[in-house]
């Protein structure tokens, strides 16, 4: 099977090299070694400053027109009537095409694959409107741009097979022609800690409590600095928090945690590259996630293989994929965060628990095993 892959992602050339921004390109790009051959589509940015993950040899990537994001939608028109010629061409003796969506560029590209006779197969990450109200509140004429390009997408499923991340994006797609519910995992087996490791941690002293994203609305980020006030409150200068990531509320958070004076036990630390998130992950005592919206999130596989204990909002699927290892809350309700937290902390039976089924679920969903199914189902498609 020959086959390409699209998604809405800016990708960087340094010395004949192709990079992306995002670990998630590490996922798609072990896909070339169970195929016959493998192009990757995506917008090339000329600043080379973000290129982070080097995509394997045996990936050849065409370079779409750069627009800075959809929110932009006059620009992104723009650069979609501009990459037509351009993906035509490059669907020349292909047999597929893998799209993640939804989004304009996507919904043309299938359109595009369809008449030249390729197979098409849909991708779905996250729930798109919400993830559109979140980042934009207040830009309406994007809210029903998000909505209406769900919609498509959700009719394009229909007639094509569609992969979806997490249990809650199978059942709005569950009318798909075919449908294959995916966990996305960079994990190893070898990478798995063992329970006797995991459970060596030391709750008597300092407990650091670790956040890993992006730092924009649909993560709610600032709700990091509510639940380390909270927990301070009760606890003196116990906890500390350390943030790995980046984004439109990096400074914000900053300035928040500033006011309610919990620099000195706060970090950011800026975008940690996932080769170096490890010793992140050994480090800390437990993960919060506190989204608004998700599919299922990556970076909870990455906690759970290293046998990290999980409190995270209860949003997307994560309660149906990964069941009973994680505490969860409402979203937004940085006091029940806390709660969970504490109770993480304080509770040697709780941390059993979570870390036996966190480890349990990182055993079945290693990188391997996910992209073993993703092959096969690409090429039954």
């Amino acid at each position: 099977m020959r086959i390409a892959v699209y998604t809405d992602y800016a990708y960087h050339r340094d010395g004949g090299r192709v990079y992306a921004e995002r670990a998630f390109a590490l996922f798609v790009g072990r896909l070339a070694d169970h195929v016959d051959g493998m192009v990757l589509l995506g917008r090339l940015d000329p600043d080379p400053a973000r290129a982070r993950y080097e995509m394997p040899p045996a990936v050849r990537f065409v370079p779409l027109p750069y627009y800075e994001s959809l929110s932009r939608p006059v620009l992104a028109l723009v650069a979609i009537v501009r990459s037509m010629r351009t993906v035509w061409a490059a669907l020349e003796g292909l047999d597929a095409v893998w799209l993640l969506g939804p989004n304009p560029m996507a919904v043309a590209f299938a359109a595009l694959a369809a008449l030249r006779g390729k197979r098409v197969v849909l991708g779905v990450r996250q729930d798109f409107p919400a993830y559109v109200r979140r980042r934009h509140p207040r830009r309406r004429i994007l809210r029903v741009i998000g909505l209406a390009l769900e919609i498509t997408w959700r009719a394009l499923s229909r007639l094509c097979p569609t992969v979806v991340i997490g249990p809650d994006l199978a059942r709005r797609y569950g009318r798909a022609r075919r449908l294959l519910e995916l966990t996305v995992s960079l994990v190893a087996k070898d990478d798995i800690a063992t329970i006797s490791a995991a459970l060596s941690r030391s709750y008597d002293q300092e407990i650091t409590l670790l956040s890993v994203g992006r730092l924009d609305e649909e993560k709610n980020p600032l709700m990091l600095a509510e639940v380390l006030g909270d927990l301070t409150d009760g606890d003196g200068r116990r906890w500390r928090l350390v943030v790995c990531g980046e984004g439109s509320l990096e400074r914000a958070l900053g300035e928040r945690l500033s006011r309610q004076g919990l620099n000195d036990v706060a970090r950011l630390r800026g975008y940690v590259p996932f080769e170096n998130m490890r010793g992140q992950y050994g480090a800390a005592h437990v993960l919060l996630s506190t989204s608004w919206t998700e599919g299922f999130p990556q970076v909870l596989a990455e906690a759970f293989a290293a046998g990290l204990p999980v409190v995270a909002t209860d949003v997307g699927g994560i309660r149906d994929g990964a069941p009973g290892a994680a505490l969860l809350v409402p979203p937004g309700d940085s006091a029940a965060a806390a709660d969970a937290l504490r109770s993480v902390a304080e509770d040697e039976g709780v941390r059993r628990r979570l870390v036996q089924a966190g480890l349990d679920w990182a055993h079945e969903h290693t990188i391997d095993r996910e992209i073993e199914q993703l092959a096969r189902f690409l090429a039954a498609s």
